[in-house]
């Protein structure tokens, strides 16, 4: 009698498959909650800076001062690019798609790092902290050089977000345009198994490096699925601005089209994503302060909107789209600016991966046809 194989279960996306164990994050989207390593997200926010939460994926517990100041100064250290990585981003085109570059940037580091291939868990620890000191270093000298500006050198000094605040505009940040940045890098760290952080999961544990797996879930990220909402929700309320349109009518009609509103909708969150929540008080403060309260009233007009006409609640990309446009920031550099961040979550996977790692191998079910006969190439 022949074995019968055991049924396999199917979902579509993956949803709701539960692929493997991590402690790094939960997500209860019924709840609106988001917790690292055991801290809920608005405790990180309101009391850790983007080095603590790296240190706590990375090590699963919150630095002391000592530790937290030594891994700032390996940070420190490691901002500066190779001479050759500069020279590739001064020969990339200036309409070029910054992820792109990035991608390709974040890739040929690997040439440059002679600890590349080598695989133990210290190894890729200093790994870990190189890709997040140099991708920030990545993104402002390209920025710089399509506006037809010199890169400006790293610091070397202060936090992640004050020396990249600084490289970009070439002037050292404010003390509180450095803490909101600072606060929206601890809010993109880590969101659990998603599209990015499953491609290099996937690609690690094939064992290849972490160079490759970090360039995978930049070319997941690329994606507009995936990373880029938040350009488009800018892009809504420039276009929102410019028209004088209402904001509450300008929502409906898209409706009415069936157009898609960026920015709201999640397929873990059925409620208010938690990171939405903190973002959206920082870009009230943010409006106030900067005499810019229209992006405030705009925001909130289309938000009541959509949970009165769709039950849809805003993710962290709506309000994450006026916080960095009021900050300076030009918009193709919104989903940089999320790798920047989301770096820590991709290796700190990766070093979770690798300390117990089996090959991620799922099946796909064949719906094609079957018995069919090759006939020579003449009767094609």
């Amino acid at each position: 009698m022949a074995k019968q194989e055991t049924p396999v279960h199917r979902a579509r996306g993956l949803e709701g498959v539960v692929a493997l164990d991590s402690s790094l994050s939960f997500i209860d989207g019924k709840k609106g909650e988001l917790i690292y390593h055991g801290y809920d997200i608005f405790d990180l926010a309101a009391h850790t800076s983007f080095e603590e939460v790296a240190y706590l994926l990375w090590n699963g517990r919150l630095p002391d001062r000592r530790e937290r100041d030594e891994l700032m100064q390996h940070l420190q250290t490691e901002r500066e690019l190779p001479p050759m990585v500069t020279d590739l981003l001064r020969m990339t085109p200036e309409d070029a798609n910054p992820m792109a570059a990035l991608r390709t940037c974040v890739s040929a580091l690997a040439l440059f790092d002679a600890e590349a291939d080598a695989h133990s868990p210290e190894a890729n620890y200093r790994k870990a902290i190189r890709l997040t000191a140099r991708i920030p270093t990545i993104i402002a000298a390209f920025d710089r050089l399509r506006k037809g500006l010199e890169p400006v050198r790293p610091l070397r000094r202060g936090s992640t977000a004050f020396d990249f605040l600084y490289m970009l505009g070439g002037e050292e940040p404010g003390s509180a345009a450095e803490r909101t940045f600072d606060t929206c890098l601890v809010l993109h760290a880590e969101h659990g198994l998603n599209a990015s952080t499953f491609a290099a999961r996937v690609i690690g544990a094939t064992l290849s490096d972490m160079y490759s797996a970090i360039t995978g879930a930049i070319g997941a990220l690329k994606g507009p699925l995936h990373g880029g909402a938040n350009i488009e929700v800018m892009r809504m309320l420039l276009e929102i601005d410019r028209s004088g349109r209402d904001p509450v009518a300008y929502v409906q009609e898209k409706l009415a089209r069936k157009e898609r509103i960026m920015g709201f909708g999640h397929r873990v969150y059925k409620t208010l994503d938690p990171r939405a929540a903190i973002l959206r008080e920082m870009v009230e403060e943010l409006s106030e302060e900067r005499g810019q309260r229209k992006w405030y009233e705009y925001s909130v007009k289309i938000m009541e909107t959509m949970e009165r006409e769709k039950g849809l609640y805003p993710n962290v990309d709506f309000f994450s789209a006026s916080v960095y446009h009021m900050l300076g920031l030009d918009s193709d550099l919104f989903t940089p600016i999320f790798a920047m961040s989301r770096v820590t979550g991709w290796t700190a996977h990766l070093l979770e991966q690798w300390r117990a790692n089996r090959l991620i191998r799922p099946r796909a079910e064949y719906v094609g046809p079957r018995d069919l006969k090759v006939k020579p190439i003449d009767e094609r």
